[in-house]
């Protein structure tokens, strides 16, 4: 099977039907000032060392080193053998918390800007592992399946934000049972949850749910994002401090003391996130530390390349047409 390693520098030689069109025009612009000289035949048969066709056939050359150069830049390859390498690891599902207290500076720049930075240092750390995305509030939903497809979960984590899920509030409870859902039914381990919130819980039964899940084979990680002394909340629709029914500021805290009973409830850790790099490399050890199963037998193609043959066509094209004299016109003593 052939292939090329970086199939996108083939387009330069869409250069070529440009450079064909200059050739042309060039020919017609020299015969045009010979024409105005006499006729062109005699004209051109006064020029030392004429040789009808040359500057086609110097053309010809130099467009055939351009073509095998950006052929050979591109790496034209040919399989030659496959490898089968074992592929183990777990299940990750990561729920972030996207209620509209999640927009609170009380770390910066936001709770939940601070949130994906800690998602992506997590992805660029994990290889083995399939990862799905959930976000909740007041209800949770679903954004990314169990997937290999770190991209996607990529993708979809710049676009997350509190009005995906209409209902507000901070439900742990809905996470949980959606992450019982969305993990495979067959297995009681491999499986672990980790759950990134300001631990604002308004349902009473979230530690209870938390030892339901664990007794599935789910090791539940929580990571606190916020401040226990908590700050203000700026409403992303009118702009304005968000307040109570008495006309007073609102105050998001960070509840660690509910987030640390999820965690050991679930058999897990908590973390509060100030270092997304240290959190991040804590929750990717917890889970590299854990048994894994195998996820299959993965087969990669070994390749040999031929770049350095089209390079020597370049190069004998090169030479070629350098060593070919150019013409010029004969002296009045010749």
């Amino acid at each position: 099977m052939l292939r090329f390693q970086h199939i996108s520098h083939l387009y330069l030689l869409g250069l070529l039907p440009l450079l064909v069109f200059l050739f042309i025009a060039a020919v017609w612009w020299r015969r045009k000032k010979l024409r105005n000289l006499g006729d062109e035949h005699l004209v051109s048969w006064q020029l030392l060392g004429f040789i009808p066709g040359r500057p086609a056939l110097k053309f010809t050359l130099l467009a055939l080193a351009f073509t095998a150069m950006v052929i050979g830049w591109a790496n034209l390859q040919m399989a030659k053998g496959t490898d089968q390498v074992q592929r183990k690891g777990v299940d990750v599902i990561i729920a972030i918390d996207v209620s509209k207290s999640m927009l609170a500076q009380d770390i910066k720049p936001d709770r939940l800007t601070r949130s994906r930075q800690l998602v992506q240092s997590m992805l660029e750390k994990m290889s083995n592992d399939r990862v799905g995305l959930i976000v909740f509030a007041g209800r949770a939903y679903l954004q990314v399946p169990l997937t290999i497809d770190y991209s996607a979960v990529r993708m979809m984590l710049q676009n997350i934000r509190p009005d995906l899920v209409p209902t507000q509030g901070t439900v742990l409870s809905e996470a949980l049972d959606l992450s019982v859902n969305s993990f495979s039914k067959r297995e009681k381990k491999y499986k672990s949850l980790v759950i990134i919130s300001d631990g604002e819980d308004h349902d009473e039964s979230a530690i209870a749910k938390a030892r339901e899940v664990a007794e599935t084979g789910i090791v539940i990680h929580t990571v606190g994002v916020g401040s226990p002394e908590g700050t203000t909340i700026m409403d992303p629709e009118t702009r304005t401090m968000k307040l109570d029914e008495s006309g007073s500021p609102v105050i998001s805290k960070l509840n660690e003391d509910e987030l640390r009973s999820i965690a050991s409830a679930g058999k897990g850790t908590y973390s509060l996130l100030r270092n997304a790099d240290d959190v991040a490399d804590k929750l990717v050890d917890e889970i590299d530390g854990m048994e894994q199963r195998s996820m299959g037998a993965v087969v990669y193609s070994s390749y040999a390349s031929y770049f350095q043959y089209f390079l020597a066509v370049a190069l004998i094209a090169l030479v070629a047409e350098w060593l070919l004299p150019g013409s010029r016109f004969k002296s009045k003593k010749a």
